[in-house]
């Protein structure tokens, strides 16, 4: 079975979260995106620290679709350098992760 993994992406907008879940996964690149809204982020950007209200986007895919996962997302971002992180699945529920190397 393929190594799996949870990509954390932020988003400006909740249209540009949509936008960007729906290219993931109508390209295979993501089996599923799920999109919390309303989070509220603090980061030092360009020396001044600063305070966004963005979403948050979960992708679901396997190793061998991060490069092409992470390529696309930076094509299609509005920001310069997108957050863009991915974190191991180090175990799960079996079907679902069939389900998730069935549909990337």
């Amino acid at each position: 079975m393929s190594a799996f993994l949870s990509i954390f992406i932020t988003a400006a907008s909740q249209e540009e979260a949509s936008t960007i879940a729906q290219v993931l996964v109508e390209e295979r690149l993501a089996a599923c995106a799920t999109i919390l809204l309303h989070a509220q982020s603090v980061y030092r950007w360009q020396g001044k620290v600063e305070q966004a209200e963005e979403c948050a986007i979960i992708a679901k895919t396997t190793m061998e679709k991060f490069d092409a996962l992470q390529k696309r997302v930076k094509d299609i971002h509005s920001y310069e350098c997108p957050c863009i992180v991915a974190t191991p699945i180090v175990a799960g529920n079996e079907s679902y992760l069939k389900w998730v190397a069935e549909n990337t």
